[in-house]
């Protein structure tokens, strides 16, 4: 199995608390998503979240329905959390959440490890090019939210 890696940074104009405050509530990642893949959390909210925590999802993958089971593996507030993907899309997806106080806001630091089906097909043709889009959108919609340079 090919394990893949994506990385990015963005930084916010708002203190490391409240940044990490809207990462560690799961039902903002539904406004966070891009549109097109019909992304809604569907584990009852306000869900407390720790090590173990088991959060469920659904999505369309390029018109497919899917559902999404992450697991908090790692949680250290506010500096930072991992999501591992224990059902979904992925053969394997490992997201490690990085916050650091910088220059008088936050440095958001994503860290993806990642596992497609048919690698040798599908990431070159289409996986890679989503999560680029899914990181883009989210970052604009960062920038709207907490502001940035």
């Amino acid at each position: 199995m090919r394990i893949h890696h994506f990385s990015s940074e963005i930084w916010l104009a708002r203190p490391i608390e409240e940044v990490f405050s809207f990462f560690s509530d799961a039902a903002n990642l539904d406004s966070i998503t891009p549109p097109w893949l019909s992304f809604r959390t569907v584990t009852r909210q306000p869900t407390e979240m720790h090590v173990g925590t088991v959060i469920d999802y659904r999505l369309r993958v390029r018109g497919f329905p899917v559902r999404w089971r992450s697991e908090i593996t790692a949680w250290e507030p506010p500096y930072h959390f991992v999501d591992e993907q224990i059902r979904g899309p992925y053969r394997r997806w490992i997201h490690a959440h990085k916050f650091e106080r910088r220059n008088g806001g936050t440095l958001v630091c994503d860290d993806v490890r990642y596992a497609v089906p048919f690698d040798w097909l599908l990431h070159r043709l289409v996986v890679r090019r989503d999560v680029e889009r899914i990181f883009a959108y989210r970052a604009d919609c960062l920038r709207r939210r907490f502001g940035s340079i």
